[in-house]
């Protein structure tokens, strides 16, 4: 076949770029047109999105790839971090900037939510992972702090539906970001509108559901003339970066459970493929998520803080003067003692400190560890300890599913730490295959693809990604050292519980 383009717009929390696509109807190319910063801003001592920035960036990006690719781009789709959403009013207007998930304003709501629908059936409708940042309790608190604002909202869009309503005037709520949002039902598969009406939620303005691989439209007119583009088709590829991210694991296992993913970046993402949701009492209790997939599958995983710890790190580092680029700090991590200080990087300090050593600092003192003293010891601590918490979720998932995981695939920006790579495969005790970092881009390229009935069953999808990737393999090492670290962490954690 002709070579054609499919433009993927992937925003994270750190970065946002547009990539162009380039399918021969065998391999993928990915290629960056634009890439620009992206991050929360503080407004009135509140943390917003700047989402008019962000669409800015965006259009440029379009129009960038209208001058290399033109006739050739068949359609557009968008991906985004979860839980976040805008709303628009009953004239389309935008009501306010949208909150950032890290914002205090949900600070002790998930609580207070709890007295009025039980965590038990919470979890039994949405089969979601408890987190102050889910969709659920921003809503609660918009309820609470401004009611006024809510009773003007006719429409519910999360991130990526507000964008793909610019592209192309859609309002509709793609399935896998739905999931995210705490708000849906896992059985149903729709909102969960009886629990949403006992905590005082409107519910008028959840809009209707679609699959991922669903063609939104058309590209108004206005949007091609400023990016100078013809009209070409906005579909939904999964919206969730991660949803993507996982379409583009490179396994040869599909439909099957004895394989486990790590999306890895800000955040990471750990878990299982699975046909249905897991809301078992056990999955309640080890507080995991079910998040929609492709093909109606539920990624079953937990959220673990990721890479966001090293990011706030190195930040923190730069504004002591001392810059480094993360290669850098990799390397001196690498060159740092083993196992000379460890955290559990899901503790609720580490989600938004002021700054990230002294968080980790504190969390040594309270458990009778050294403080870390150098860069590079904290980065190894970090990512030391971020390799334990994957050897704890994947024992969780062995759990809940009856299987034997016997490979981990990473995929996502983290895939470039192989220093991290290396420890996950000697702290899981199996094999990592690492790759492709442009998975989440692959991912939602060839949804793309798919909904042109350029390429079949997923299955395909991921032959294609194997055909187009540099996988790197890791073997497990020192595994007594490794074995001894995760009973200290276990200890560690016991002793804060007191």
């Amino acid at each position: 076949m002709a070579q054609q383009c499919y433009l993927c717009v992937d925003l994270g929390a750190e970065s946002g770029r547009v990539l162009a696509g380039l399918f021969d109807g065998s391999t993928v190319q990915t290629r960056e047109l634009h890439r620009f910063r992206n991050g929360p801003v503080s407004v009135g001592g509140t943390l917003r999105w700047d989402l008019v920035n962000l669409w800015r960036e965006i259009q440029t990006g379009m129009a960038k790839g209208a001058t290399e690719s033109g006739d050739t781009i068949q359609s557009i789709g968008v991906d985004t971090w979860g839980v976040d959403f805008a709303l628009l009013s009953e004239t389309d207007e935008l009501l306010g900037l949208p909150y950032c998930y890290r914002d205090s304003r949900t600070d002790g709501l998930m609580e207070h939510s709890f007295t009025q629908v039980p965590r038990a059936e919470i979890f039994a409708q949405t089969g979601l992972q408890f987190m102050e940042i889910n969709t659920l309790y921003q809503l609660v608190a918009m309820n609470q702090k401004n009611p006024k604002l809510m009773e003007q909202a006719a429409t519910f869009l999360m991130i990526p539906d507000f964008l793909n309503w610019l592209l192309c005037g859609s309002k509709v709520v793609e399935f896998t970001n739905a999931t995210t949002s705490q708000c849906f039902n896992a059985t149903t598969r729709d909102w969960a509108h009886s629990m949403l009406g006992k905590l005082g939620l409107p519910t008028q303005m959840f809009p209707n559901v679609v699959d991922p691989g669903t063609k939104l439209g058309t590209l108004r007119e206005d949007v091609a003339r400023q990016a100078n583009c013809k009209r070409f088709d906005v579909v939904a590829p999964a919206t969730h970066d991660t949803g993507s991210a996982v379409v583009a694991v490179p396994t040869q296992k599909t439909g099957s459970s004895n394989w486990a993913y790590i999306s890895s970046g800000t955040w990471s993402l750990m878990g299982l493929e699975v046909p249905t949701a897991n809301v078992s009492r056990r999955a309640l209790e080890l507080n995991v998520t079910n998040e929609g997939g492709i093909d109606g599958t539920y990624r079953l995983l937990k959220n673990i803080m990721g890479l966001w710890l090293v990011q706030q790190c190195r930040a923190s580092f730069e504004r002591q003067g001392r810059s480094y680029d993360y290669a850098t700090l990799t390397q001196l991590a690498s060159e740092a003692p083993a196992f000379g200080s460890i955290i559990d990087p899901d503790d609720s300090r580490f989600l938004s400190p002021d700054d990230m050593p002294s968080a980790i600092a504190s969390w040594c003192r309270e458990t009778g560890q050294p403080e870390p003293d150098t860069d590079g010891r904290m980065v190894r601590c970090c990512l030391e300890s971020l390799a334990l918490k994957y050897r704890q979720v994947l024992r969780w998932m062995e759990e809940l599913e009856g299987t034997a995981v016997e490979v981990v695939h990473i995929v996502g920006g983290g895939t470039k730490n192989e220093l991290l790579n290396q420890f996950t495969a000697s702290a899981c005790g199996c094999p990592v295959v690492a790759g492709p970092e442009e998975g989440t881009g692959m991912g939602n390229i060839l949804i793309q693809a798919r909904t042109a009935g350029e390429i079949g069953s997923l299955a395909d999808i991921r032959q294609v990604v194997r055909a187009s990737s540099e996988l790197k393999h890791y073997e497990p090492a020192d595994r007594d050292a490794w074995n001894n670290a995760a009973g200290k962490l276990d200890d560690f954690r016991k002793q804060l519980r007191k």
